[in-house]
C-alpha cells in the first residue's frame, strides 16, 4: 500500500546491494504494520490540504472512549527542541465539533490555548483549520509545493491522552506528493501512527514530491539500521547523489565516535530536508529523525548543508537519548528550561564540524577558521562577566527564537552553542594534554554507555561524576566544573592548542580598533551593533543606533568614510567623534586599542616549526 511503502520511500539502491535495502525496508514495514492500532487508536487525525495555495489544512481529530464531562482540546506552547513558549494556537481557527452520531455539539473557549466540549457520547470529533506558511524546526509551511509539518504547530491534542495510541492519515494534495516521517506505517494509504502522544509531537513530516535515498548501516554490534534522506529542492539527481556521498562518509564518524549506533526505535533514522527559496534556515532535531531547511540549493551552497546535518546528527547520542532530566518528559504548554545546554547543544555544536573535517570533508584550514572565530567570540565576550555556561543555558527561553518587543542588553548573553563548544575543546584539550588515551572522544562515549544507551536522563553532577570516572581524577572533575561549568573560567588556549602544531595569533594587531561597527542607515552612517564593554566605542559613550557624523574632523558621509578615518591609526591614538544620540548631539574621543580578536593557524603557516610529535596529535585529533 502506498502509506506503507512512503514511510521508508523509493529505494535508492540496485542490484544486491538495492535487494538488500528493500529487504531491511520490507521487513522494518510488516514490523510496524504488525503494531498498528488500527480504528482501535483512541486518537485520530485526517488531515489534508485542499486549500494549501492559501497556506491552509483542514485537520480533523477524533477523541474516543471520552470520559463523562467535557473535553479539553487545546494546541502545545513549546515543542521538541525549543526552548521557549511558541503560541501555536494563534494560526487555529474555525473550530468545530460533533459527538460519534454526527451531531453538532457546542464548543466553548475560556482561555487563549484551547477549546473544552461537553455533551458528547463518549466520542468527540473536532474539525479546525490551520494556517502555516513558516517553514524550519518549529512551524508549519503549507503551499502547493509541500507540506512542512511540525507536529505541536499541527494538531491539537487532549491532556487525558498523552499516554495513548494515535493514528495520523495524510491527505496530499498533489498525487506527486509522499510522505518522509519517522513515524512507524501503519495499514492504510498515506497512514502512520504513534505510541503515544510524546513520540506522536516528536515526529515532524514533509509532504511533497520529494527525492529520497537510503541505505543500510551496520553498526560495531553487529546491528543492521536503516538510513533515509529525503530531500525535497530544486536541484538535480546528480546533486543529490554527491550530497548522498558526502553525507555517508561523515556520519560514518559519528558511529565511530559513539562506538554504536542509537536503537532507531522502528529500524531507522530519516534526515528531512528542504532546500527552497521561500523556507527559514533551520535544524531540528528528533528522537529518530530531523529536519533541516535552507534556503539556497545544494549546489549553490557548496554543499554547505552537510554543516547543520552533522550537528543535528550528534544529537541523536547527546540530547535525543543523552538526554538532561528536565526535558524528559517533554512539557508541551509551557518553557523547558535546562541548565545543561552547554553541553547538550555546545558539545554537539563542537563535534558537529570535527565529524566532517574527520571525514575529509572541510579541509584543515576551513575548520581551524571556524574554531578560531568561536573561540575568539566566546573568550572576548562580554557575557562572561555575568555568568558561565549553565547561566547561558537557563536563558535559553528568552533566546531561543522568542520574540520580545523591548531591547534586551546584548552584552549580557553568549550562546550556549558557542559557549559550549569552547568548553568542548578547552575539556578536549586538556584531557589529551593529562591523560594518556583519554579525550573528549572518550568521555562522550563514556557517558553513552553508562547513561545515554540506557536512556537514564542525567544532571549536572552525572556529567561531573562521568569526567571524574574516565580520568580517575575526582579533583581534576570537580576543578573543571567549579571553574568552566558552573562559573565562567577558560583556559588560555595558545599553549593547549600549540600541542597540535596549532598558533594563536591576533587578527590586527597593528591597527587601531574602535570596536565600532558603522553601517548605512536612516540620517546617515549609525553604529549598528551595540559596542562590547571592552570597546573604545563603548567607553566614549556611543550605541546602537547613534548617527556617526564626524571622525578625527572630517564629516563622514557612509560606512567607508569611517574605515578611511579608522584604518590610518594606531592602537594609543586618540580620535574625535561627534555623534548624533537620540536628537542630541556629542563629541567625544575614541582611545584606540589593540583588536583583542585572534585567530586560530597551523603552526607552519605562521612560520613556526612543528614538531612529529605536534603532527600526530593533530592527527589523532582532527583525522588524517
Amino acid at each position: 500500500m502506498a502509506g506503507s511503502i512512503l514511510v521508508l520511500g523509493m529505494l535508492a539502491g540496485s542490484g544486491a546491494q538495492g535487494q538488500t535495502e528493500q529487504g531491511l525496508a520490507a521487513k522494518a514495514i510488516a514490523a510496524q504494520q504488525a503494531q498498528d492500532p488500527g480504528t482501535a487508536a483512541p486518537v485520530q487525525y485526517d488531515i489534508a490540504f485542499a486549500n494549501a495555495v492559501h497556506h491552509e489544512a483542514q485537520v480533523t481529530a477524533t477523541f474516543r472512549q471520552v470520559p463523562a464531562g467535557p473535553l479539553r482540546v487545546q494546541m502545545a506552547r513549546s515543542s521538541p527542541g525549543r526552548y521557549a513558549v511558541h503560541e501555536f494556537a494563534k494560526n487555529v481557527y474555525s473550530v468545530s465539533a460533533k459527538d460519534g452520531a454526527g451531531r453538532a455539539l457546542a464548543v466553548s473557549r475560556t482561555d487563549p490555548y484551547g477549546w473544552s466540549v461537553a455533551g458528547h457520547d463518549g466520542t468527540v470529533v473536532v474539525t479546525y483549520t490551520l494556517f502555516g506558511d513558516w517553514g524550519d524546526g518549529t512551524y508549519a509551511q503549507i503551499d502547493a509545493s509541500h507540506a512542512h509539518l511540525n507536529m505541536p504547530a499541527t494538531f491539537l491534542w487532549s491532556p487525558g491522552y498523552a499516554d495513548k495510541a494515535i493514528r495520523v492519515r495524510f491527505r496530499p494534495f498533489d498525487p506527486k506528493w509522499k510522505v518522509a516521517t519517522q513515524l512507524p506505517a501503519a495499514r492504510g494509504t498515506d497512514t502512520y501512527w504513534a505510541p503515544n502522544l510524546q513520540y506522536f509531537m516528536d515526529s515532524p513530516t514533509e509532504l511533497s514530491d520529494f527525492a529520497l535515498r537510503e541505505w543500510p548501516v551496520t553498526d560495531a554490534k553487529g546491528r543492521t539500521q536503516l538510513v533515509r534522506l529525503a530531500v525535497h529542492h530544486a536541484g538535480t539527481d546528480a546533486d543529490l547523489d554527491t550530497y548522498t556521498a558526502r553525507v555517508k562518509r561523515v556520519i560514518a564518524q559519528h558511529y565511530a565516535l559513539f562506538g554504536q549506533a542509537p536503537r532507531y526505535d522502528y529500524g531507522s533514522y530519516t534526515f528531512i530536508a528542504d532546500y527552497l527559496p521561500q523556507i527559514a534556515g533551520d535544524g531540528m532535531e528528533h528522537r529518530n529523525s530531523t529536519i533541516i531547511t535552507d534556503k539556497r540549493g545544494l549546489r549553490e551552497a557548496n554543499f554547505g548543508q552537510l554543516n547543520t546535518l552533522s550537528h543535528e546528527f550528534v544529537h541523536s547520542w547527546n540530547v535525543e537519548r543523552l538526554r538532561p532530566v528536565e526535558l524528559e518528559p517533554f512539557d508541551f504548554t509551557r518553557a523547558n528550561p535546562t541548565p545543561s545546554l552547554w553541553f547538550a547543544e555546545g558539545f554537539t555544536q563542537y563535534y558537529g564540524p570535527l565529524m566532517i573535517r574527520r571525514a575529509g570533508e572541510m579541509s584543515v584550514d576551513d575548520f581551524l577558521n571556524g574554531l578560531g572565530r568561536t573561540v575568539s567570540g566566546v573568550v572576548n565576550g562580554g557575557g562572561r562577566r555575568y555568568g558561565g555556561p549553565e547561566e547561558m543555558s537557563l536563558r535559553a527561553p528568552f533566546v531561543d527564537a522568542a520574540k520580545a518587543i523591548d531591547q534586551v542588553n546584548p552584552n549580557i548573553f553568549i550562546s550556549y552553542y558557542p559557549y559550549g563548544a569552547v568548553v568542548a575543546l578547552a575539556l578536549d584539550m586538556q584531557l589529551r594534554q593529562r591523560y594518556r588515551g583519554v579525550s573528549l572522544d572518550t568521555y562522550m562515549r563514556h557517558l553513552w554507555t553508562t547513561i545515554g544507551d540506557s536512556e537514564r536522563a542525567y544532571t549536572p553532577a552525572d556529567l561531573e561524576r562521568g569526567l571524574a570516572e574516565v580520568t580517575r581524577d575526582p579533583a581534576f572533575a570537580k576543578a573543571f566544573f567549579d571553574g568552566s561549568v558552573h562559573a565562567s573560567g577558560l583556559p588560555d588556549f595558545a599553549p593547549l592548542l600549540a600541542q597540535a602544531g596549532l598558533t594563536v595569533r591576533p587578527v590586527d594587531a597593528a591597527r587601531g580598533w574602535a570596536g565600532l561597527t558603522a553601517v548605512a542607515g536612516d540620517g546617515g552612517v549609525v553604529v549598528g551593533e551595540a559596542p562590547s564593554p571592552a570597546a573604545p566605542a563603548y567607553a566614549a559613550g556611543l550605541e546602537r543606533g547613534d548617527v556617526i557624523l564626524m571622525l578625527d574632523g572630517a564629516a563622514v558621509s557612509d560606512p567607508a568614510a569611517v574605515k578611511t578615518a579608522l584604518e590610518g591609526h594606531k592602537p594609543g591614538d586618540r580620535v574625535a567623534v561627534r555623534f548624533r544620540q537620540r536628537g542630541v548631539d556629542r563629541d567625544a574621543v575614541l582611545r584606540l586599542a589593540v583588536n583583542p580578536a585572534f585567530e586560530v593557524v597551523r603552526s607552519e603557516t605562521a612560520g613556526v616549526a612543528v614538531t612529529p610529535t605536534q603532527m600526530a596529535f593533530r592527527k589523532g585529533w582532527l583525522g588524517e
